[in-house]
């Protein structure tokens, strides 16, 4: 496997979850320069939090697992509030970068390499487990939610933040339609976490993922029942953090952003 100049490569027994893992290392570099990924504002920080206190509490010493944790991003956050934070990850870049800002801000958060569809983590260990924008990429979201139940501790909360970025409305076309139109002429910069060649390659590996058609909230939510979670709640007002976010974008990038059907799930696993 090879990633070279914002291109994936790979061989005849290169999968699908090959160049997921192989997407992520190539986006690791530009990753924190994004919007919507690093935190640039207190204010930013400040909705997260309030967003992951009003579904998980606060952290209080307990254990957290934070799934696909990219740069320490959700890591960091879980950290500020009382957690004591695991991240996993299988793209090394990533982890890199998430050790490497963990040491220089001074915090105790364990980084480690492992697929989020076979943590290798012990059962029953972690009270509660975080993802963001991890769903919408799972190959097998059936085996993922059954591993996730496995790690959790009895009485335990998951929560997943995600969002739609397939079935687009008609207004959300048409702004980016509008948005492509003014980068490609110019007049708007593209996102810089984006490398040359790099959307084309996510857009290759959206249209393959077991939510190809779209990670719509309520297919997720019947999924974890499925899966045995107990009081799935969803939560589509995030805009306290968008709006934080929006700052950092152009008018139609926040205009697109909060168009999207984007969530939070909670779901519980039985005592």
């Amino acid at each position: 496997m090879t990633v070279m100049d914002g291109q994936v490569a790979g061989g005849e027994n290169y999968g699908l979850r090959d160049e997921i893992k192989a997407y992520w290392s190539a986006r690791a570099e530009s990753f924190d320069q994004s919007p919507g990924h690093e935190i640039f504002t207190e204010t930013e920080r400040s909705a997260w939090h309030r967003l992951i206190v009003k579904h998980l509490g606060a952290g209080e010493g307990r254990r957290a697992l934070d799934l696909a944790s990219g740069t320490g991003v959700i890591s960091h956050l879980m950290d500020d509030l009382g957690f004591e934070v695991t991240g996993l990850d299988w793209a090394e870049p990533m982890l890199e970068r998430a050790r490497a800002k963990a040491k220089s801000r001074g915090r105790m958060i364990s980084f480690r390499m492992a697929d989020v569809e076979n943590t290798t983590e012990l059962d029953d260990t972690y009270d509660v487990i975080v993802t963001r924008h991890l769903v919408w990429t799972l190959v097998d979201p059936e085996k993922a939610f059954a591993e996730w139940m496995r790690v959790l501790k009895p009485g335990g909360t998951l929560l997943i933040v995600d969002g739609d970025f397939v079935s687009a409305n008609f207004a959300e076309r048409l702004v980016k339609r509008v948005m492509k139109l003014l980068e490609g002429g110019g007049l708007l910069k593209a996102d810089p976490g984006h490398a040359p060649g790099m959307a084309e390659i996510h857009s290759s590996i959206l249209s393959r993922v077991y939510f190809s058609k779209g990670a719509r909230a309520d297919k997720i939510a019947a999924l974890l029942k499925n899966a045995g979670f107990e009081h799935v709640q969803i939560d589509e007002n995030l805009r306290e953090v968008h709006k934080a976010q929006a700052r950092h974008w152009n008018y139609f990038k926040a205009l697109s952003r909060g168009l999207q059907h984007r969530y939070a799930i909670s779901a519980c696993k039985p005592r």
